[in-house]
């Protein structure tokens, strides 16, 4: 945009030539226009090589400006009556920093407009070239008032930014912390309370994902984990200890299963286990080190004479449905307890494995 605005200049100042408007020689037009882009070639090459980056204000807005304000008031001083025709371009050069400048830098800019225009007439003035003291006058005191009215308006402008950005700042603090109590609100829908495993609902809502991104060749392990008389341990030792081996069990099994697979609370003392991407061998060894694991475990605070528990295994292959699976896992589940419990069977296996 500053380019462009510096070719309309241009553009203008060719048009006066042509229009003998403009006192200086050709010699002096190009010369002025060489000026010009030349300095829009040093700031491109500034921008190019990154050498901008070093500032506080990368687009270098103040530099641009206080250089466009100095050519300009360079290619005024070769324009008599037509002179007043070009004071907006004061105003627009000024006009690029009104989104960008604090507002002192910008009152510096502005008053250096002024003090530029300002001492191209004095100093004519002084020179005896001047041709219309009144009419210099006038455009003085018209650039003064526009720029001192551009710069209460910068000042409003970036006041007005400044509100905005606290708003926004506010605005996102609010929304992290929606966010978060959104996450949380997600935790406790999908998180058993007791356990801290996730719920039947949640598991079955991923599980079936698995099972649809469930590519050929691939399989996925599924076992139903049932805690050995658990009931008893409620009847002899109380609801509270049953929650404290619920708890340990819990804790337990994430030691024992790999980031990735999906452990869930089934409901009462039932358990789920979800493992992608396993095959027989590794479902049986996660299930058999899970078991022993929980064998060997020693509730806090409980004193129960074993803990142990059975397990029925299954395997999800691509296009399998998922009530189906679940029912042979609690097949193997059913003959499992019935050959003794403390036991992992499996679904393709006729005997305990």
């Amino acid at each position: 945009m500053a380019a462009a605005t510096h070719g309309l200049a241009l553009a203008l100042l060719w048009l006066a030539v042509f229009s003998d408007l403009f006192s200086g020689q050709i010699a002096w037009a190009l010369f002025c226009s060489g000026l010009v882009i030349v300095s829009q070639l040093s700031f491109l090459l500034l921008f190019r090589t990154g050498y901008n980056l070093r500032f506080r204000d990368p687009s270098l807005t103040e530099a641009q400006i206080l250089v466009a304000l100095a050519l300009h008031t360079f290619v005024l001083a070769s324009f008599d009556s037509a002179r007043g025709s070009l004071l907006m371009f004061y105003l627009i050069i000024l006009l690029f920093g009104i989104f960008q400048l604090q507002p002192r830098v910008f009152v510096r800019c502005a008053f250096f407009a002024f003090f530029a225009f300002a001492s191209l007439n004095l100093w004519e003035g002084y020179e005896m070239r001047l041709a219309d003291p009144g009419l210099a006058l006038l455009q003085c005191c018209a650039l003064f008032l526009a720029l001192a009215w551009q710069s209460l308006f910068a000042s409003y402008i970036q006041a007005l930014r400044q509100r905005m950005r606290q708003r926004s700042f506010a605005l996102q603090a609010h929304q992290d912390t929606l966010r978060g109590m959104m996450r949380q609100l997600e935790d406790l829908v999908a998180t058993d309370e007791l356990t801290g495993l996730f719920n039947r609902r949640h598991f079955l809502r991923l599980a079936l994902r698995e099972l649809e991104n469930l590519g050929p060749g691939r399989q996925h392990g599924l076992a139903l984990i049932d805690l050995d008389y658990f009931k008893r341990i409620n009847d002899v030792h109380g609801h509270a200890a049953g929650d404290r081996v619920l708890q340990t069990f819990a804790a337990v099994a994430r030691a024992c299963v790999r980031d990735g697979d999906v452990l869930a609370r089934y409901g009462g003392e039932e358990f789920v286990l979800l493992l992608p991407n396993a095959d027989a061998d590794r479902l049986t060894t996660c299930c058999e080190r899970l078991r022993e694991a929980f064998a060997a475990a020693e509730p806090l605070g409980v004193q129960v004479a074993s803990l142990s528990l059975s397990a029925g295994m299954t395997l999800l292959s691509e296009g399998d449905d998922l009530d189906v699976a679940l029912q042979r896992a609690d097949q193997a589940l059913y003959r499992a307890k019935r050959g003794g419990r403390n036991r992992c069977d499996a679904a393709w296996e006729g005997a305990g494995a």
